[in-house]
């Protein structure tokens, strides 16, 4: 299904909704069968999408993505590039090629980068968070130039640009999103801080979103990646979220949003509720929590 799908119901506060969307991002694709393997059983589950991190130490995204194109009919995309390692013409290049290789069924997710290691790792300085916004912005710029044109790089001529996601939670993200993006996608944490009560930090960000995108507001579907599903009556576990959130109690993590635990019509009550609360009606997991999450689709569509 589309992202641009038309809106199709009405949500609490009157506005027009879009129909439930489901990703699941692939963290360990292992060999190609296994890999291909993993992007089948997406489909066979009814995700929309199957995604790829842009991190060093794992797949290639686009690469990967053709090749799990070549054994699905779903969309494919990218959750999200860190785009502090490209220049924008060799982007383009890689989407335009990418997005002709899976028959126009790419979906561009764009972030800053966010881990010193891996720049340096890839002998990159470690830009500040706000010059990395800056080159985000000049890559959006570029990339809607170059597709558009009739003079540079005739490779992107061939279809407009993808569908864009932008991920992040911070005023200017949230302000560029508002502008540039068709998806806006909210991480782990959402502006969640300890001591926080998670849903209205969450609330919040979604207003300051809607607020800065004006008339656009309607027009954006919304994301919220899902770190861990569980499904009763098996237990949740937190070992790698506690790792990613040292300063998180198990408590203050079980009530984040973007950790759902309980009986799969629980689960589906959760998302109905992000849905007609928040207006957020598309999510996206990890493959450890594919199976788990997949008993939970149903129950919403």
């Amino acid at each position: 299904m589309s992202p641009l799908s038309d809106p199709q119901e009405i949500d609490k506060k009157g506005r027009t909704t879009r129909p439930f969307r489901f990703g699941v991002g692939v963290l360990k694709p292992g060999s190609r069968s296994d890999f291909q393997g993993t992007a089948r059983r997406a489909e066979e589950l009814g995700y929309d999408i199957l995604q790829m991190p842009d991190h060093l130490g794992m797949p290639a995204p686009f690469p990967a993505l053709v090749s799990a194109a070549e054994v699905t009919s779903i969309r494919l995309g990218t959750f999200v590039l860190n785009t502090s390692f490209y220049r924008p013409a060799l982007l383009a290049r890689d989407i335009a090629d990418t997005d002709q290789l899976t028959d126009g069924r790419l979906e561009l997710g764009l972030g800053t980068g966010y881990q010193q290691a891996e720049f340096e790792a890839a002998e990159l300085p470690f830009p500040s968070g706000g010059k990395r916004i800056d080159h985000l912005e000049h890559t959006i710029r570029e990339l809607r130039r170059l597709f558009a044109s009739d003079d540079h790089v005739p490779a992107v001529r061939q279809k407009p640009i993808p569908p864009l996601l932008i991920a992040g939670t911070g005023d200017r993200m949230l302000r560029l999103a508002a502008r540039e993006a068709d998806i806006v996608g909210f991480p782990l944490t959402a502006g969640i801080k300890p001591g926080t009560e998670p849903e209205k930090a969450l609330a919040e960000r979604v207003e300051f979103l809607r607020d800065a995108a004006g008339e656009r507001a309607d027009d954006l579907e919304l994301n919220l990646f899902i770190a861990t599903v569980t499904v009763a009556p098996d237990k949740p576990d937190l070992a790698l979220l506690q790792k990613v959130l040292p300063s998180f109690s198990d408590e203050q993590i079980l009530q984040l949003p973007s950790v759902l635990v309980g009986s799969e019509q629980q689960i589906a009550e959760k998302l109905q509720h992000y849905r007609e609360t928040y207006g957020i009606s598309y999510f996206a997991t990890v493959d450890d929590s594919m199976e788990a999450f997949a008993k939970v689709i149903p129950h919403v569509r």
